[in-house]
C-alpha cells in the first residue's frame, strides 16, 4: 500500500506563521553581499543574504532572487552574475542596493572593475565571485539560482559583514599567528 502525497506545503499543515518564520529567521547570521549583473538586458545589482556555497566541484554558489523584485527580468535574461561579499566598510552601499535607489546612483557609489563575465565586480569586496548560471529552481515566491564560479577577486585587507537581529554588524578578522 503506498502513501498519498500531498501538494500542500507542510508549514501550512502545522501552521508556521509567515512573520513568525521571518522572526525565526532574523536570528541566523549572514554574510552581506551586493548581487550584480550586466549584459544585454543591462546593468543592475541588488543586495542579498541568502547566498551560500553548494560545492567546490565545479565550484558553485546558489543565489536565492524574488521573482517580483524589479531586478529579476535583468538577472534572467544575462544569465550572469557576480557576488559581492561585503566589508564592514559597505553597510552603506548595502543599504543603497537594498532599496528603491535608482540603479546609476547605485554603482555610482562604488568603484567596479568589469569581471571575466561583465558582470560588475565590487574594489574591496572581502571576495568577488563572478558566476555564469546554470540552472535555476523555483520554490514559493523565489528563484533559486544554481551559479557556477568562473572568476574570483579576493582581499584580505578588510573586516567583514553579517546582517543579524535585524541589524549590520562587523567580523572582525583574527590577526594570523607568527609563523
Amino acid at each position: 500500500m503506498s502513501n498519498p502525497i500531498t501538494t500542500t506545503p507542510l508549514a501550512e499543515l502545522v501552521g508556521i506563521e509567515k512573520q513568525a518564520f521571518r522572526d525565526a529567521m532574523a536570528h541566523l547570521g549572514a554574510a552581506v553581499h551586493v548581487i550584480t549583473t550586466d549584459g544585454a538586458a543591462g546593468r543592475a545589482g541588488f543586495t542579498a543574504s541568502a547566498v551560500c556555497s553548494v560545492t567546490d566541484s565545479p565550484p558553485t554558489l546558489l543565489v536565492c532572487l524574488n521573482r517580483s523584485a524589479s531586478v529579476y527580468p535583468v538577472f534572467h535574461e544575462n544569465q550572469v552574475l557576480c557576488v559581492n561579499t561585503l566589508s564592514d566598510r559597505h553597510e552603506a552601499l548595502s543599504n543603497l542596493f537594498g532599496g528603491k535607489t535608482p540603479m546609476e546612483a547605485r554603482f555610482a557609489a562604488a568603484e567596479w572593475v568589469p569581471m571575466a563575465s561583465g558582470s560588475p565586480g565590487l574594489l574591496g569586496a572581502l571576495t568577488s565571485f563572478d558566476c555564469r548560471v546554470s540552472q535555476v529552481t523555483s520554490v514559493g515566491s523565489h528563484d533559486v539560482l544554481f551559479c557556477e564560479v568562473v572568476d574570483i577577486l579576493s582581499s584580505d585587507e578588510s573586516h567583514g559583514l553579517v546582517y543579524f537581529d535585524r541589524r549590520y554588524h562587523p567580523l572582525i578578522r583574527q590577526k594570523k599567528p607568527a609563523q
